[in-house]
């Protein structure tokens, strides 16, 4: 009976922790959105703050994930289960029904919202990519590198060759 309450116990600080999780995924899907908006609008100063909200929190963050791991090597022992293989689903088979329903519903909103972090990720990445594709191609133009018949197109399609002529006479 006392290992019962124990693993109820632990499982109801697993929970508490998930929550934490769950919390962390949906800030950084607001700073991701935050960040695609700051880097279209340019603000410098923005994303300054942004970055140092990100690396402030680094901390909680660690800290958190150092106590589900904590939590999960206590689970193990418990159940006499290597850590490796417990998992919120394993969990679902030892607990009171109140409890696996608590479990099911944070494992779904956990892979909902880790599904919905990947995507706002790689749309970041991809915005991302542009930007620097486009400066790249932006500094090429101006300043004349590369003059190795870079082909551009018009709306049509049509090639056109680059010139020779820089739009930008260095001097060093």
């Amino acid at each position: 009976m006392k290992t019962a309450i124990k693993i109820e116990t632990k499982v109801d600080e697993l929970l508490a922790v998930l929550d934490k999780d769950i919390r962390h995924i949906q800030e950084n899907l607001s700073r991701l959105n935050e960040l695609r908006s700051l880097v279209i609008k340019r603000d410098n100063a923005a994303l300054g703050r942004l970055l140092e909200t990100i690396q402030n929190n680094a901390d909680s963050l660690a800290a958190n994930e150092a106590k589900r791991n904590s939590i999960r090597r206590e689970l193990s022992e418990i159940l006499d289960c290597p850590v490796e293989k417990l998992t919120l689903s394993e969990l679902e088979t030892v607990v009171t029904e109140d409890r696996k329903i608590r479990i099911t519903e944070t494992k779904t909103r956990l892979k909902s919202l880790t599904e919905e972090l990947k995507k706002e990720y790689l749309g970041t990445v991809m915005l991302l990519s542009e930007c620097a594709r486009f400066n790249n191609l932006l500094l090429k133009s101006i300043f004349g590198f590369g003059k190795t018949g870079t082909a551009t197109y018009n709306s049509s399609g049509v090639a056109k060759r680059q010139a020779d002529a820089a739009l930008v006479n260095v001097k060093f």
